[in-house]
């Protein structure tokens, strides 16, 4: 049985205090440590690298940390401490930055519309930024995109999830044909199978106006295109230095 590399110990590690931690303080760490859309009075600049260590609930951390656990091993045994460590939080921030963007482009597309029926930017601006919402919007726009509003400038996003995904990809990227098993459905699916199903999901739901719970579908995705990127960047790398030891 292969041992842990020890970078892997103590993520995991730092997970789970981070877990028990957030478990004891309540609500105020999550304020504090989880990661909050930027003009949110609640957004620190911290909350950039400590939303990856903070988890939802017990099935939260025990998935991720069963993840990293199962591949980010065999990643960091390739690649050592320092190249895995660099690829978990570049991963991590890609995550991150893609789901901050799909929240702007939520919260714009609401507010332009609002600015347009005659709404100051700078009121809708205050009076988001004090957890409340002016009735009179609805005369303009609907109760979902009131919702969609106040969702993606409330949202808090914590997880290693992206990390994950991102380990995922890089994964089925170097050993596509190795065979995997998801809990639900026990039949073998080889990895360059498997991760495309479970990018197809978070694809199909972060559009979808179905929801299996407050999950950041777009933070798993950023995750992968930052994951595959990396790979494929390193790849060509490695095929340029390489290209003449003939």
């Amino acid at each position: 049985m292969r041992s842990l590399p020890d970078i892997v110990k103590q993520l995991i590690i730092v997970n789970v205090l981070f877990f028990l931690g957030s478990m004891s303080l309540g609500g105020s760490a999550y304020d504090l440590l989880a990661l909050h859309y930027p003009q949110n009075p609640t957004f620190a600049p911290w909350q950039i690298a400590t939303h990856m260590f903070m988890h939802g609930g017990v099935n939260h951390i025990l998935f991720n940390m069963f993840g990293l656990w199962m591949f980010g091993g065999t990643l960091a045994q390739m690649w050592g401490r320092n190249k895995f460590l660099f690829f978990y939080f570049s991963t991590g921030l890609g995550a991150a930055a893609l789901q901050l963007g799909i929240n702007y482009l939520q919260i714009i597309e609401v507010v332009d519309q609002l600015v347009g029926a005659g709404f100051s930017a700078t009121d809708l601006s205050k009076t988001l930024q004090a957890g409340q919402y002016n009735t009179a919007w609805l005369n303009e726009i609907s109760q979902s995109q009131l919702t969609q509003l106040l969702t993606a400038f409330n949202m808090s996003m914590v997880g290693a999830s992206g990390a994950l995904y991102g380990i995922l990809v890089a994964f089925a990227f170097l050993f596509p044909n190795t065979e995997l098993m998801i809990i639900f459905l026990p039949i073998p699916i080889k990895a360059k199978y498997f991760v495309p199903i479970l990018l197809g999901s978070d694809l199909f739901f972060g559009f979808s106006s179905y929801s299996l719970g407050p999950i950041a579908h777009f933070a798993h995705l950023g995750g992968a295109v930052t994951g595959y990127a990396m790979m494929w960047y390193w790849k060509k790398q490695q095929f340029k230095n390489n290209r003449w030891d003939l």
